[in-house]
């Protein structure tokens, strides 16, 4: 029968050594599996291969129809999602990056994704978790940019 050092590949404590009890319990919760299962929660909720929601309705009700002047039409816009021109008379919806899209165009694919095909600027969602998320994320954007603020006024 094996001892239960080599069982577990490691040696026993020297005289007047203390375990290093936060190493063992990382490989505790590694051996035991619910390292994998709290990553799988953590991705879940902030990230990871999580689906971005659509935009919310009233978000998407909200977004301004611009009917094209003749002055638009002469420069030869394209809509970005058809390439197709947007012709004198056509209705088109304004997102609040001011790209404009035939109305046929975007409300298929707001009704899938909740940000503009050509910038990636985000409309709201009715995904509470999802909101929660982007608050998170630009709570931390803004903290990186407060330190690197600090480090170059004190550094710089």
């Amino acid at each position: 029968m094996a001892s239960y050092f080599d069982e577990h590949n490691c040696e026993p404590l020297g005289n007047n050594e203390q375990p290093n009890h936060a190493l063992h319990l990382a490989r505790l919760l590694m051996d035991s599996g619910i390292a994998a299962e709290f990553e799988l929660e953590f991705d879940r909720l902030f990230g990871g291969d999580r689906k971005v929601p659509p935009a919310s309705k009233q978000a998407v009700e909200e977004l301004p129809t611009v009917i094209i002047t003749p002055t638009k039409a002469a420069q030869e816009v394209k809509c970005p999602v058809c390439l197709g021109l947007l012709d004198e008379g056509d209705e088109a919806r304004e997102m609040p990056c001011k790209h404009l899209f035939h109305t046929t165009c975007i409300l298929p694919w707001l009704e899938r994704v909740n940000s503009c095909p050509v910038c990636r600027q985000e409309l709201p969602t009715d995904d509470p978790e999802y909101e929660e998320y982007k608050k998170q994320k630009a709570r931390s954007k803004q903290r990186e940019f407060e330190l690197d603020t600090l480090h170059n006024s004190m550094f710089g």
